[in-house]
């Protein structure tokens, strides 16, 4: 059967058997202002009522937003009925700072981390560990688990990091992760469902069981989600720069656009048997709730005393 499965039989709407029989999470990146603040709160109430399994919040290169990440991570925690999970890395800090950031998310009542060798802090210099800290994600996941039994959240790349020598390496990299204690894998974007699907079969061919969550990058402009490329070694298709061409100065076609390319997406891994899907939300809900709507999730009811309070 192809990709598209039962959602691509002719005459069918695309999601007419899409069941909402999925489980979602979202990420979010910690504001710099006042008016980003504001932008991001509200995707979160927005999101919210999808119930998502958890939401996450992502670290700057070297640290560089370590008070903002847990300000946000602490306070989604506090006053929301949503399940907070921290981003951590490697990058600019030793072991001991690591492990004092993870207790203080224990006892902030943060039970998740999503463990992260990180990007070096000057972009286009390589990477090189702390003297005194983990080498890479592996070791900050078994370090982890010795400071808590936090559920942990690693990255995974279905076109292969840069820094990697080969896939089959990659590959390694990933279970040496799992094995030290990860619980799931999230995968950086893509845009081919095939290549996502084809990475799964290669992951467990390769003996690794956990979960691998696809990560969803609606795309806000391709110069941007270009940037992101080329962090992650994420490919580009022709395609993607044809259908977002003369729309610079035409926002709201260029979201109808971003919608259309990343619900396909996710159509054509649901009927590849996917049933976890990860959105890089760019603090904004408006995309990633629409395809959550194509696919069948709607909201959840929750009782107001559910809800915590400061």
């Amino acid at each position: 059967m192809s990709p598209l499965g039962a959602l691509s039989q002719p005459g069918r709407p695309l999601f007419a058997d899409a069941a909402g029989d999925i489980a979602v999470s979202f990420e979010f990146f910690p504001p710099k202002t006042e008016k980003m603040e504001a932008t991001l709160w509200e995707s979160i109430k927005t999101l919210e009522p999808l119930a998502p399994r958890f939401v996450s919040v992502t670290y700057g290169a070297g640290g560089s937003t370590r008070e903002r990440t847990h300000n946000t991570v602490v306070r989604i925690q506090r006053e929301t009925i949503l399940h907070a999970a921290a981003h951590l890395t490697c990058v600019e800090a030793s072991r001991g700072e690591i492990d004092d950031i993870a207790r203080a998310y224990w006892d902030a009542g943060i039970r998740h981390i999503v463990a992260l060798r990180g990007d070096p802090p000057e972009p286009g210099k390589p990477y090189a560990p702390h003297p005194g800290g983990y080498a890479n994600a592996t070791e900050l996941v078994a370090g982890l688990k010795k400071v808590a039994p936090f559920e942990i959240s690693v990255a995974a790349y279905p076109e292969c990091h840069p820094d990697s020598a080969s896939a089959v390496a990659d590959l390694d990299n990933l279970k040496r992760k799992i094995d030290a204690g990860a619980d799931r894998a999230i995968s950086q974007f893509f845009f081919s469902a095939d290549c996502f699907l084809r990475f799964r079969d290669q992951v467990a061919a390769a003996g690794i069981s956990a979960e691998m969550t696809p990560g969803i990058l609606p795309v806000s402009t391709v110069a941007q989600t270009r940037k992101f490329a080329a962090l992650c070694g994420a490919a580009i298709p022709d395609w993607l720069d044809r259908l977002f061409e003369g729309l610079d100065d035409l926002p709201a076609a260029r979201q109808l656009v971003a919608a259309t390319v990343a619900a396909e997406l996710c159509a054509q891994l649901y009927a590849g048997g996917v049933r976890q899907f990860h959105f890089y939300t760019l603090n904004r809900a408006e995309l990633s709730y629409a395809i959550c709507h194509l696919l069948g999730l709607r909201p959840k009811d929750e009782p107001h005393e559910r809800r915590r309070t400061a």
